[in-house]
Parts: C-alpha cells; sequence; structure tokens
C-alpha cells in the first residue's frame, strides 16, 4: 500500500534567504563575521531591512559587530580583517553610501591581491541595497557600473531568494572581494505594493547549496528576443515576456546575477538563437552596465543580429523624489513591451 503524502514547498524571501546563508557560514567558519551600522541590535530591527534578525542573539558582539555611521570605518576595517585571515561580511545600508568608501574598495581591496603577486587576499562580502523606492537621489541609486569597471572585484546582482543565498555563501567562500546589489523592493513578502504584487518567495532547499560566481541563468526560454535583466527590471521584463507571447512574440530573460564576471557564453549563445537583444537595468543609461553587455555582443555576434540592440534604463537624471516622477524616469513592464514590439515593426 502507497500513500501519497504532499512536501510543502520551503519558501523563503530574499532577506530570509540571505539571513539564513549568513548564519549557517558563521556556524561553519569561525572567521567569518558581520560588520555595519546597527547590524548588532539586540531586540531590534536586523538592519536597515531586517536581513539580520536573530543573529546577535545566535552569535554575540563579538562577530555581529556595530559600528559607528562612518563606511569609511566598515570598509576599512572588513578589508584589514579579510587581509589578516578574517572573512568579513561588510553592510552597507545604502548603496549610495559605497562613494563614501571608494579608497578602500577601489584602491585598497580590489589592488592588493595584484599588488601582492598573489601572496595577499581579500575574501571580503559587500552587501549594498540598491533601488528607486521613494527614497529620493541620495538613497535610490543602482550604482552597479561604477564597480564592474575596477579590476579585482566580484559584482553580483541578485534577484531572488534561491540565487541569493547560493551565491552569498560563494562569496564568502571566495578569496576576492565580492560586492552583492540587492533591489530594497525584492527584499519582502508576496503582495508588497510597490513591488506591484510581485511573488517575492522561492522555494530554496533545506539542504546546504552553493550557486557559482558568473553564471547566468535562463528564467524563461524563447525564440525571437534575448532580454538581459537584473534585480525588479527582471520581473518587470517578465511580465513583458508574458504580454507579449500573446502576440506571439517569444521572449528568452536571462537573470545575469554576477555582473562581473559576465557569463558571456550563455548570453552569446541566446543572442545567436533569437538575433535580437534587449537590456533592462534600473541604473541610468549613459555608462550603465548595458552598454557593456551591448558593446560585448557587438563585437561578438553582430551577423547574428536582425535588429538594434536596445537599451531601457533610467532617465540620465537624479531619482526624482515624488512617486509619480520616479515612475516616469525607471524602466516599466509598458516601456519593456513596447521596446520590444519596436524591434518587430
Amino acid at each position: 500500500m502507497t500513500t501519497n503524502i504532499a512536501i510543502e514547498e520551503r519558501r523563503l524571501t530574499i532577506a530570509e534567504a540571505l539571513r539564513e546563508a549568513i548564519a549557517e557560514e558563521m556556524r561553519r567558519d569561525e572567521s567569518v563575521f558581520l560588520i555595519g551600522e546597527d547590524v548588532g541590535v539586540e531586540g531590534g530591527f536586523g538592519g536597515a531591512f531586517g536581513v539580520y534578525l536573530g543573529l546577535p542573539e545566535e552569535f554575540g558582539h563579538e562577530r555581529i559587530i556595530d559600528t559607528p555611521i562612518s563606511e569609511k570605518v566598515i570598509a576599512g576595517a572588513a578589508t584589514g580583517a579579510a587581509l589578516m585571515g578574517m572573512r568579513p561580511i561588510a553592510d552597507m545600508q545604502y548603496s549610495d553610501f559605497l562613494f563614501e568608501c571608494m579608497d578602500e574598495l577601489v584602491n585598497q581591496a580590489a589592488k592588493m591581491r595584484y599588488m601582492s603577486g598573489g601572496k595577499l587576499s581579500v575574501p571580503m562580502v559587500m552587501r549594498a541595497p540598491v533601488g528607486a523606492t521613494n527614497r529620493g537621489a541620495q538613497h535610490a541609486q543602482c550604482p552597479e557600473s561604477y564597480f564592474i569597471h575596477v579590476p579585482g572585484l566580484k559584482v553580483v546582482a541578485v534577484s531572488d531568494a534561491y540565487h541569493a543565498k547560493g551565491i552569498l555563501k560563494s562569496a564568502v567562500r571566495d578569496n576576492n572581494p565580492v560586492l552583492i546589489f540587492e533591489h530594497k523592493l525584492l527584499y519582502g513578502s508576496k503582495g508588497r505594493s510597490m513591488a506591484g504584487g510581485i511573488e517575492l518567495t522561492t522555494h530554496v532547499p533545506q539542504e546546504e547549496y552553493l550557486f557559482p560566481i558568473g553564471k547566468a541563468v535562463v528564467k524563461r526560454p524563447g525564440d525571437h528576443v534575448t532580454i538581459v535583466a537584473t534585480h525588479i527590471s527582471l520581473y518587470r521584463s517578465l511580465a513583458a515576456a508574458e504580454e507579449l507571447a500573446a502576440d506571439g512574440i517569444s521572449c528568452e530573460v536571462i537573470d545575469p546575477i554576477t555582473l562581473n564576471p559576465l557569463d558571456k557564453e550563455t548570453l552569446f549563445a541566446s543572442v545567436r538563437k533569437t538575433g535580437r537583444l534587449v537590456i533592462a537595468h534600473e541604473d541610468t543609461l549613459t555608462g550603465g552596465w548595458g552598454a557593456e553587455v551591448a558593446a560585448l555582443v557587438a563585437d561578438e555576434c553582430l551577423f547574428s543580429l536582425e535588429a538594434p540592440i536596445k537599451r531601457i534604463a533610467t532617465a540620465d537624471v537624479p531619482l526624482p523624489f515624488a512617486p509619480i516622477m520616479e515612475q516616469a524616469v525607471v524602466p516599466t513592464t509598458e516601456r519593456i513591451a513596447a521596446t520590444i514590439r519596436g524591434l518587430f515593426r
């Protein structure tokens, strides 16, 4: 006699998945510690977006370290600790504040391994929330492109809980500095109004797993156009793909996950199949990471293209504070769908 017992799928938010990854790595390796502003307040909010809830109670203040409001202190202490053999996870409450510690990241952490001929390494993770969320021009940027320009830094943009957990664990074990960018609207649970009702939980296995840095994922297979997108623009691209399917346009949607090193093989294979490329991101248009993707495809897949490469990005303006103005300048599902329709006219 057999019985069919339904096993409930374990679904987590990105915040929950990141918390679980950090806890697992801290239990596994005593050299892993967390450093940042408001990360270690027992009974507190768990950092700016609730990622660290419960960690101070388990690991104590020797490994969950609160700092003054100084990004230079956070990045400098993390870089120094990594050089001495520790594996810090540094929290930057908003990615906009990375500009306060550019010397520590760009001139120190990124270059030490090269300058020492490989004798030194900087196994450091820096987490930084991005994205337009009605917080104004100084708390809403997507600065990933500044850092893909820097040799020695690995740059990651996670968009769902499964990959957030797996790649954070890989980043902690990597011997190079890794910046992980997460969109603020994607931390929470299903139905968050500002995220447009996106399903923000995904299946996350109970057992340990890693996801490799430098590997992209095809989120939706298709035949007529390739869309490369990150963060909330990924979900808007998937929504546009669903809408366009009704018109007979088959979209292949790729989440690059790692922006540096980029998974060129997956990207090129898709473009050679579809003949068209659209890139969607919330970074500004000029000099955004989409420009680098467009240049790579133009170099390697030019004769496979049946239409011009299109980029859909935030307008080249400081992010407005007013919600209606913010939505007027960031990529939307409607803009993505309209741009793709234009490729077939």
